[in-house]
């Protein structure tokens, strides 16, 4: 990746294109399970989104391997959607917005407080 594509984000585009285009060879309730990820997994993200791509390039790698073994939605992901987000981005470190302004603003303090 250049640094023009960082930039700009065109590298991410390309990737979450990709990503689309293999969701679209899943069942269906596959596909609405993979729209409901994304909507749970993005305010996880940092400001550019690039931290989240290995952990959906992950989830979506699960779906297509418990959608070729002939498993339904639920017996991959568990009944609460939502709930496997928190605990996958969890477990990967993401943080969200206000994890990051959080520590920016206990640092800044401490910073001023110890002057």
């Amino acid at each position: 990746m250049n640094f023009w594509e960082k930039i700009t984000g065109s590298d991410m585009t390309k990737e979450m294109k990709k990503f689309e285009a293999r969701a679209k060879e899943l069942p269906s309730d596959y596909q609405a399970a993979w729209e409901t990820i994304k909507g749970y997994l993005w305010p996880h993200s940092d400001f550019t989104g690039r931290d989240l791509m290995p952990i959906l390039d992950g989830v979506l790698g699960l779906l297509e391997e418990t959608a070729a073994d002939g498993l339904s939605v639920q017996e991959a992901l568990g009944d609460d959607i939502k709930a496997f987000c928190s605990a996958l981005a969890g477990e990967e470190g993401a943080k969200n917005y206000r994890d990051k302004w959080r520590k920016q603003l206990n640092h800044t303090i401490a910073k001023k407080l110890d002057k």
